[in-house]
């Protein structure tokens, strides 16, 4: 990461804002408690800057909304704008709403890989298997990179000044998790103001409504930039256009061209055009065009509906769509939208939203003290006091980001989901594949929003064509794969230029666990249809690479090489770092389980017998999973010294979590070797990055510990956690936003409630003793089977089955319970079983209720 500041955008206000009336004017402290404390995060001061702004979005469109507006705003034409530190003065009276759309990024399609790449296999294989030269390895896997991904863009801002002739007293700004809607209240002498925002799916629209509590008392200025805009100027009927064009080229961390990073062109294609289009409506009073701005005077209320539109055609065409054609789609998706009132958008809007959210509840406890303060404070609170019903928020959060980034027809949630504010973001903003995006999509399944999952199933269906060209063209091989960078266009080489590390640039097996994916995705729905025609189609070819990929070494066994373990290293024969050997122990994990997962799906499907006798044979000669001389789990095939024993990456540890080839019950000295692993990594510093923290909370899930799973849950809220529940990962003197986290950690807080990847149900497999009582409903197991459970003093006293096909379904409860009872109205049999669980058979679509003893 070579920039690793934010942009300096917004701070505390310098207006006086006062908090002690909240409760007149909110409701009184019990009342705030509960709405606070529940599924609202609310704060007395506006965002000071973007990070700590609260996120908005429909999958497609998103926005940051500050709650407030700088006195002196930056220039985002200035380069610095783009990367200088540090908050601002604000003025509530303002507010800032920061623009994505999901297709705007820089660049078009473009074939990355590197020609001669396959020239260089035979010599790399050499050095490792034969000559044990694993720095020569490394300088060759150099000569096999390709060209660096694209990056993710802004869209710009839209602001809005509010005009007051007092001071501004009794302010808070709130976002809704149950209505998506992020509000902003505040008082001037006696008048009520509200500012309320929301991102419309139905109707793909962007809304904020000013009000004012009295007739008359609204004056404003509306106004747009950005830092890709071209153009800004007002329209007939109270509309702004900003138009603009995104760069052809944005290099990304590490890329050699840092001394020209942003590459603009005025050809059409070599990057696209975009259009933003608002149009504001007032109740009462006035509205003109003031240049580029307009004016409103004397008004009781504004709404402002704003759209965007971009040049993308596909990530396989050039996105050369005119400017005229962009601004003309944009005027579209906006007169579609204006054909509602703001009523009927604000009420399909939530109406939309809560067919999602409102799946999955959750009760950690009772509401303590604590949720009656800004969310901000009971954070800065939780090392001194940890409150459960933080976490409860925290979980439904991870949902919200998920429902707010990642829809059916939108772009798959990306580092940021989909806000970012930057023109040269974090690792482009990307999709990093090498644990992040499939860390966004962990919670999908289990938390009840397997809808949201499209845009991954549609990223991964885009990979295996551009994945085809990769796998021939850098290594001469059959099927598709892809590595570690992935941008709106597929890329699939690896990139690096010749200076990436190989340990991130060269590794290439993103595909086969891309594909775990697809296969979860059917064992949680039992959608034969998908399996049969999406996933098992991409899942072959994923394994077509793989089988050609795999070489023979010692012993006969089948290894991979080259072999990385994701962005570690290991001591050389002659103490020096090195990254590259052969059989790492997550490329053996991913491809044995997709092996596996082909050969279960040829034998449900009764297709392909003959290429699933090719994998069973393959799969036998595997190299097996090993123990290494501290009883851990070994990372690579040889028990090599790591060089950085506190490595945020576990992938070793892959099946674990989120595989589920390794379990307690039935591979516990693989299990116990697992542990040991986990212990040493964060025993020299590990899991120090939000994401590696809450895959450390998943594999204590499944690992069956809830008090260490709770004690990493902690650590994750007290050193990896914003003001607004951002998930961080540190750099330098700061920290940036990264998404994976929050959508990890709420992942594995279900993963501690109920897990179902051994082929059993299991309830309460990881309860944390400072969590004694609660309840979860929602929740979805593979078998798609919907699980609701309630638990009081540490054990678990009603449960909810709700299968959505008949068959025979086994559950299991910790050692110090039994299930006594499974009835819907007359009584199950319950089935023994030597792994301590139960087997019951349930039919499709009905509600069973479990009694324990």
């Amino acid at each position: 990461m070579r920039r690793s500041t934010r942009r300096r955008f917004l701070v505390n206000a310098s207006t006086v804002v006062a908090s002690l009336p909240l409760a007149r004017r909110f409701g009184s402290a019990e009342s705030s408690a509960i709405e606070s404390g529940g599924l609202k995060l609310w704060y007395t001061k506006p965002a000071s800057q973007w990070v700590d702004a609260l996120p908005i979005g429909n999958g497609r469109l998103g926005a940051m909304v500050y709650g407030g507006g700088a006195i002196d705003p930056v220039n985002p034409k200035d380069p610095r704008a783009d990367h200088e530190a540090g908050p601002v003065p604000t003025n509530p009276a303002k507010e800032t709403l920061e623009l994505n759309e999901d297709t705007l990024w820089s660049g078009f399609p473009i074939d990355g890989n590197n020609l001669y790449a396959k020239n260089y296999l035979p010599a790399v294989r050499k050095a490792v298997l034969a000559q044990k030269e694993y720095h020569l390895a490394d300088q060759l896997c150099r000569k096999m990179q390709g060209l660096f991904a694209e990056a993710y863009q802004p869209i710009g801002s839209l602001h809005v000044d509010c005009t007051h002739s007092g001071q501004v007293t009794e302010y808070r700004r709130e976002l809704d998790l149950a209505s998506a809607m992020a509000v902003t209240r505040y008082k001037v002498g006696d008048v009520e103001f509200e500012r309320a925002a929301f991102s419309s799916a139905p109707d793909q629209v962007i809304v904020l409504r000013i009000s004012a509590g009295k007739p008359g008392k609204l004056n404003a200025t509306i106004w747009m930039d950005g830092a890709l805009a071209k153009s800004i100027k007002a329209m007939t009927g109270n509309r702004l256009l900003l138009t603009g064009k995104a760069a052809k080229h944005v290099a990304g961390a590490g890329h050699p061209d840092d001394e020209t990073p942003v590459v603009f062109s005025d050809v059409p294609g070599e990057g696209m055009y975009y259009a933003s289009l608002l149009q504001a409506n007032v109740e009462g009073g006035r509205i003109s065009a003031n240049g580029d701005r307009l004016v409103i005077g004397g008004a009781s209320a504004c709404t402002i509906a704003l759209t965007v539109a971009t040049g993308y055609r596909g990530f396989d065409q050039k996105p050369d769509t005119p400017q005229s054609q962009v601004n003309e789609r944009a005027g579209q998706q906006l007169d579609a939208a204006l054909k509602q009132s703001y009523s009927q958008l604000r009420q399909r809007h939530e109406a939309d939203h809560r067919k999602l959210f409102d799946r999955v509840s959750l009760t950690l406890g009772t509401a303590s003290a604590a949720a009656s303060q800004p969310t901000d404070e009971r954070l800065a609170n939780f090392a001194a006091a940890p409150d459960p019903s933080l976490l409860t928020l925290y979980f439904h959060y991870g949902r919200y980001l998920l429902i707010s980034s990642s829809r059916p027809g939108a772009q798959a949630a990306n580092l940021q989901g989909i806000w970012n504010y930057q023109v040269q973001p974090p690792w482009s903003s990307n999709w990093t594949a090498n644990i992040n995006v499939q860390m966004n999509y962990w919670l999908a399944e289990t938390c009840n929003l397997s809808d949201c999952t499209e845009p991954l199933l549609t990223l991964i269906e885009g990979l295996s064509h551009t994945g085809a060209r990769a796998a021939q063209e850098t290594y001469g091989l059959p099927g598709w794969v892809t590595h570690h960078n992935i941008d709106i266009w597929r890329a699939a080489n690896p990139v690096g230029m010749g200076v990436g590390s190989p340990t991130w640039a060269n590794w290439g097996m993103s595909g086969p666990w891309l594909c775990a994916h697809l296969f979860d995705h059917y064992r949680f729905t039992g959608d034969r249809e998908f399996l049969r025609a999406r996933a098992y189609p991409l899942m072959k070819g994923s394994a077509e690479f793989c089988l050609a990929w795999l070489i023979e070494g010692e012993n006969g066994r089948l290894t991979t090489c080259p072999s990385e373990s994701t962005e570690n290293d290991f001591m050389a024969p002659d103490g020096k770092p090195a990254m590259t050997s052969a059989g790492c122990t997550m490329d053996m994990a991913l491809i044995r389980e997709l092996f596996t997962n082909c050969i279960i799906t040829s034998k449900e499907l009764g297709i392909d017998e003959e290429f699933a006798a090719k994998l069973e044979a393959a799969r036998a000669r595997l190299i097996p999973y090993q123990i290494g001389r501290y009883g851990q789990l070994q990372e690579w095939s040889v028990d090599f010294t790591e060089s950085t024993p506190g490595q945020r990456h576990m992938s070793h540890l892959y099946p674990l979590y989120p595989g589920g080839e390794i379990t307690p019950n039935g591979t516990p000295e693989l299990a116990k070797a697992a542990r040991t692993s986990l212990e040493r990594r964060l025993a020299n510093g590990g899991a120090y990055t939000g994401w590696s923290r809450a895959w450390a909370i998943g594999l204590w899930a499944r690992l069956a510990d809830g008090d260490k799973a709770w004690e990493s849950l902690r650590m994750l809220m007290e050193h990896s956690t914003n003001l607004n529940l951002f998930d961080t990962h540190p750099a330098g003197k700061t920290s940036i936003f990264q998404i994976d986290g929050n959508f990890g950690a709420t992942a594995a807080i279900a993963e501690m409630l109920m897990q179902s990847h051994s082929g059993v149900i299991d309830l309460l497999p990881a309860l944390p003793s400072a969590w004694p009582s609660g309840e979860v409903k929602g929740l979805r197991a593979r078998g798609s089977v919907e699980v609701d459970l309630r638990w009081e003093n540490g054990k678990a006293v009603a449960a909810t089955l709700r299968p959505d096909f008949a068959g025979d379904y086994r559950l299991r409860v910790p050692a110090v319970q039994k299930i006594s009872r499974v009835a819907n109205g007359q009584e199950i049999p319950l089935l023994s079983q030597s792994d301590g669980s139960i087997r019951i058979t349930l039919q499709a679509k009905q509600s069973y209720r479990i009694k324990f003893a």
